[in-house]
């Protein structure tokens, strides 16, 4: 109890659980897929859940799908406000004289953060890769570092990265499986979005002759909902893509290594998410500005403000199974502050399904407040609890 009491001095939590459940039916199993690659996987990337998978721990030379890696480690940087997408950044001799797919990088160009990350994302820039990985790490030696050392703290135990390009080198190598890993956690920056997503582009800014930006990933102008994340090919790796899409709202994944050719590569990508999105549905869970809970303010128990949520919250669930929802919340009061206003943030909504964590929803307070007693309360608040069905 002196523990409880402790921790509440820090994080003020109100855990409400709500139930819910849909009619049970058996899920079919994937036996129709047939991939023709030597490996694939198929993942719901909110949940993590593998759908399909086809020798996924297997090791292969991953191409350019390496760069996944290298926008991750950019889109970290620019997230947590290390670095900003307009930085300017100067190419150097050692990125321009990169082989395979370029963007035709100048020595000496100067090309800002964002250029260089539509030039990975879409045209597979080798040189652009190896300039973010040199402004980023101070050499491309330094950043491959940091790349093993992110994939070793995401659990990608497959992986061994020798550069930021994917050009063929030995022990340069990946599975399908920590290449879903890797693309669920770029995922959690939707602004890599925007460039992946993006059909053609042309960047002429500074430049004599455009820069003229065509996307490898032909299934964003031909697979509806498509929108990532990278192909890759090589002699060695033959034809590999992370892709991804989007449909009412249930984002997909699915990752082929080693097709034989790019349309063995696009159809078997494309089947699997079709599959996918023929199995999961999404289902709205908590609404923007509904109320969620009262949360008691004083010892009495006779004020309160209503906790309400600030954007909306979907689940993606496979259909016709059973799932037990929970909502927890948790109130990040500051005790040293006296009072609250109306709209201020307070904390968050928890999501998990099936007894693992979804996602996060902040809280704001619906009315102004002082804090008065609401460590006193918290025990009333933990007390209740209440089932609902959608």
């Amino acid at each position: 109890m002196k523990k409880m009491k402790k921790l509440f001095c820090f994080v003020l939590s109100s855990v409400l659980i709500f139930q819910v459940f849909v009619s049970k039916v058996q899920a079919e199993p994937a036996k129709d897929i047939q991939v023709e690659a030597k490996s694939a996987l198929l993942m719901e990337p909110i949940s993590g859940k593998v759908i399909y998978e086809k020798n996924s721990h297997e090791k292969f030379a991953p191409a350019s799908v390496t760069k996944i890696m290298t926008m991750l480690l950019t889109m970290e940087a620019v997230d947590s406000g290390k670095i900003k997408l307009q930085d300017k950044v100067t190419v150097s001799e050692n990125a321009k004289k990169m082989g395979g797919s370029t963007m035709l990088l100048d020595t000496g160009e100067i090309r800002t953060v964002e250029e260089l990350l539509k030039g990975i994302a879409i045209a597979s820039g080798n040189d652009a890769a190896v300039a973010m990985a040199e402004y980023l790490g101070g050499s491309e030696e330094s950043f491959v570092n940091m790349m093993n050392e992110r994939a070793k703290a995401l659990g990608m135990n497959d992986t061994t990265f020798k550069n930021c390009t994917g050009l063929s080198a030995p022990g340069h190598v990946t599975s399908a499986y920590d290449i879903s890993i890797m693309s669920r956690e770029l995922l959690k920056h939707p602004t890599i979005l925007k460039y992946s997503g993006t059909y053609m582009e042309t960047i002429s800014e500074g430049r004599k002759s455009p820069i003229e930006l065509v996307n490898h990933n032909k299934l964003v102008r031909f697979f509806k909902g498509c929108d990532g994340l990278k192909t890759g090919f090589t002699d060695e790796a033959k034809y590999c893509i992370s892709a991804t899409a989007v449909r009412d709202d249930v984002r997909m994944l699915s990752v082929i290594m080693g097709a034989p050719t790019y349309k063995v590569r696009n159809r078997d990508a494309s089947m699997l998410l079709n599959y996918g999105f023929s199995k999961y549905e999404a289902k709205k869970v908590i609404t923007k500005d509904e109320d969620l809970e009262k949360i008691w303010v004083n010892k009495q128990g006779d004020k309160y403000f209503m906790a309400r949520a600030k954007y909306d919250m979907n689940i993606v669930t496979e259909k016709g199974t059973e799932n037990k929802l929970e909502k927890k919340f948790v109130l990040n009061i500051d005790k040293s502050k006296k009072e609250y206003k109306k709209g201020e943030t307070v904390g968050y909504c928890e999501l998990y399904v099936n007894g693992e964590f979804i996602e996060k929803v902040a809280i704001y307070c619906d009315r102004d407040f002082k804090q008065g007693g609401v460590f006193e309360n918290l025990k009333n608040n933990l007390k209740r609890m209440f089932e609902h069905a959608i």
